[in-house]
């Protein structure tokens, strides 16, 4: 329903964004950073249109060079929209093979110069968690979902796979745990009522905080962290 109003709202632009966006996605060389300013102001009217409230916090925990992997918990269909629109620095994401043929997102996918895993493939898989780590060396960030799948149960957070932290312990980069709060409703419920969505950015690990840590601890600790903040969260204006 909302995504119905998204487009009712902004039903005279839509082509012309489409459009823009496969373009970016075809181009050589590519234009990520360019792509990605086009893309935050294409998804901030979307947000507006259909009366979405993104409200954010913590951004000063943001490492101040660029090469990180935000790692936020996964609620909902609008979670990567939420970054897309509030997130103050440029990255690229990575999303399940099921995703990258969903019209709109497989262009956005293409733009951004992100990445979608085939999880039921190993040899894929790692060559995209390689491709990954290379691009973060380089000054890339990117947004990875730890748990795999959106939660179905609403703001509780769900088991972190530590595979989704290879990544990061391979490029030696920060890693930002970002907790997400009632990121499920603009698109999860059926309701057009206007609704608020909160994204912290909490204090990053760095690679002398987690270099002794297996994955699977690193993934504990970050989902540790999220929870606290979603309890906290509600408090926050």
């Amino acid at each position: 329903m909302r995504i119905t109003l998204m487009v009712l709202r902004l039903f005279y632009v839509v082509p012309y964004y489409f459009i823009r966006i496969r373009n970016y996605g075809k181009e050589e060389p590519p234009q990520h950073l360019e792509a990605f300013a086009f893309i935050k102001n294409a998804t901030r009217r979307a947000s507006d249109a259909g009366r979405v409230t993104i409200k954010t916090y913590g951004m000063e925990n943001l490492p101040k060079e660029d090469g990180f992997i935000m790692f936020p918990n996964h609620q909902g269909l609008f979670d990567i929209l939420i970054f897309l629109a509030a997130c103050p620095r440029p990255f690229a994401f990575l999303a399940k093979k099921e995703a990258s043929n969903v019209i709109l997102l497989k262009q956005v996918i293409a733009a951004l110069g992100s990445y979608a895993m085939d999880r039921e493939d190993m040899k894929q898989s790692m060559g995209v968690i390689n491709k990954v780590a290379d691009d973060v060396r380089n000054g890339k960030n990117f947004v990875i979902f730890p748990e795999g799948t959106r939660s179905k149960v609403k703001n509780t957070v769900a088991e972190f796979k530590g595979g989704s932290f290879k990544s990061a312990t391979k490029a030696r980069c920060p890693i930002v745990p970002c907790a997400l709060l009632d990121s499920y409703k603009p698109l999860d419920e059926k309701s057009i009522k206007p609704v608020t969505v909160k994204l912290m950015y909490l204090t990053p690990l760095y690679y002398e905080d987690y270099k002794d840590l297996k994955t699977i601890e690193i993934a504990a600790m970050v989902k540790r962290q999220i929870e606290e903040a979603i309890v906290q969260m509600p408090k926050l204006n």
